[in-house]
């Protein structure tokens, strides 16, 4: 089998809240999405979806995807998309870094092998591990007392675990987590993200004024070297995000002590081949993780659950349903939340098929 054409597809995806807020300001009203198809000789196409939160969260954006993939798709017509590894270390060849470029044509041959295969994606990634998977709730970043309200508003969906997107000033987040934390119940799950909002004097504040709360400390500051640093100042859980971008950094953060859990964003190390490598390293390792991506529609809430079903439940401590965050929907056959829980389909692949459609016609032809 070899790919033949590589199409791609810019879509838009509103959010039905109307806006996504987090750290230091930045927001996203409109999510723009981008989605790779894989066409082979065996008449079998493949499907994947990468979708960056804007520009100002990572080292990535949604225009990079596009003008990546004219940069990287002709270099990969003619291999065989069942050869995963050979697929990655080409990429990886032809195109130094950018790994979230990577990650839907990497998902898309993950897609075609399981078709060719008979088997869904989450077979081929370890087998069903887990029968359904608890999701959490991203809570954008407004006043502290709406922000306690929305925590309620989401209970009542199914929702158990509640993920604060602090980062803003110390003082207003300290109050957002106290008011937060008020509206939980027993089994419930607070974290508080600052997506690398804090200074470190900031950081010392907070969980210095929050210690005896019941909450996670999600990615306080930029950098490593910060997070550690507060880290050791602090007794609370902790958890990595941002900074764990691929193998060497996961190491290093098992080495140090540095979390109890990471957030490992399928795009962000590359798409499913690398993110399968991490996390079969954090469950050696005894790290939990929160499986998901930096954003998208039906095609990434897929892939989240294929990783995640394929995930020990011990090692899964969320998971994210991004398809129930918007308005418009790019593919049959996806997840869709049930009392806070999804699962992945049974069917070959990722169990998608795309609304043409929706996707509108490719910007991209190769």
């Amino acid at each position: 089998m070899k790919i033949t054409g590589i199409r791609a597809y810019q879509v838009d995806l509103p959010l039905k809240e109307g806006r996504y807020s987090w750290s230091n300001g930045n927001y996203v009203e409109v999510f723009d999405a981008t989605v790779v198809e894989i066409q082979t000789d065996a008449g079998i196409t493949g499907y994947g979806e990468c979708c960056p939160l804007g520009s100002a969260y990572l080292p990535s954006y949604a225009l990079g995807v596009r003008s990546g993939l004219a940069e990287i798709a002709p270099k990969v017509i003619g291999l065989d998309p069942r050869d995963l590894n050979v697929v990655n270390r080409h990429m990886d060849a032809v195109l130094r870094g950018h790994p979230y470029i990577k990650a839907a044509i990497d998902v898309a041959c993950w897609d075609i092998l399981g078709q060719a295969t008979g088997l869904p994606v989450y077979t081929l990634l370890g087998g069903k591990a887990q029968d359904e998977i608890k999701l959490y709730r991203a809570i954008s970043q407004i006043e502290p007392t709406a922000m306690a309200a929305n925590v309620a508003g989401y209970r009542d969906e199914g929702y158990t675990k509640f993920q604060l997107k602090v980062g803003a000033d110390a003082d207003s987040d300290i109050a957002r987590i106290r008011l937060c934390a008020r509206e939980m119940r027993p089994g419930d799950i607070l974290v508080a993200d600052a997506n690398t909002g804090w200074t470190m004097h900031e950081a010392a504040r907070v969980v210095n004024a929050v210690r005896d709360v019941d909450v996670y400390i999600e990615q306080p500051c930029p950098t490593y070297e910060e997070c550690l640093v507060t880290r050791r100042r602090t007794s609370l859980p902790f958890v990595l995000d941002e900074v764990i971008d691929g193998l060497g950094t996961l190491q290093r953060g098992l080495a140090d002590g540095a979390m109890d859990v990471i957030n490992l964003k399928i795009s962000k190390v590359g798409g499913l081949t690398k993110a399968k490598l991490i996390r079969d390293t954090c469950i050696g390792a005894g790290v939990p993780m929160t499986i998901e991506d930096t954003w998208g529609g039906d095609i990434v809430t897929a892939t989240i659950a294929h990783l995640a079903q394929s995930t020990p439940e011990e090692f899964t401590f969320s998971a994210t349903d991004f398809n129930s965050y918007g308005t418009k929907d790019i593919a049959e056959g996806a997840p869709k939340r049930v009392d806070g829980k999804m699962k992945a389909s049974d069917a070959p692949g990722l169990g998608i098929k795309p609304i043409m459609d929706a996707l509108g016609e490719p910007v991209l032809v190769v």
